[in-house]
């Protein structure tokens, strides 16, 4: 199989890789990069787990080949702690009991990132019509509902 070069900036370092044509951006941040942060769940774009954020748009990593990122702004979980400090998102989970297994997190805090950074304070409607697309099993979604809405409550406070 042929090797494909492909470079990107991912949580704002540049990447450079070969991967094989085909290869999953999922695959090639985990496996190549060696960002595990992004889970591979039904491997088939219908569970959310895999969720990144690609030049400001929520993508299925299990879905995107990595070659078509070329040039692109990639943004996983690990990139939003900055100097330690964890992102209102991750804290808000933290705080709200948010996670249980903990496997359906990064995509749910993807899916909430892009959902805050266009609309700062959301309805709980939004929150749920934007975590649609992220599959949990055992949290019954109220606390990570919850921990969005916190976070955007935050979010709004540090603003003023």
């Amino acid at each position: 199989m042929a090797k494909v070069p492909v470079q990107f900036t991912l949580n704002g370092s540049e990447k450079a890789e070969f991967v094989e044509s085909g290869t999953t951006l999922l695959n090639a941040l985990r496996d190549k990069i060696g960002d595990t942060s992004p889970k591979g769940g039904c491997h088939q774009g219908t569970c959310g787990a895999c969720s990144v954020i690609v030049d400001g748009e929520l993508r299925l990593s299990c879905l995107t080949l990595a070659e078509t990122c070329g040039g692109a702004d990639i943004k996983t979980t690990a990139g939003l702690a900055e100097g330690g400090v964890l992102h209102p998102l991750q804290r808000a989970f933290l705080d709200a009991f948010a996670t249980q297994c903990g496997f359906c997190t990064p995509g749910m805090i993807m899916a909430a990132k892009v959902l805050l950074d266009r609309t700062p304070n959301p309805s709980r409607e939004d929150v749920v019509e934007a975590l649609s697309g992220n599959i949990c099993r055992c949290t019954g979604y109220e606390p990570i509902i919850q921990a969005v809405l916190t976070a955007a409550r935050a979010n709004s406070q540090n603003a003023a």
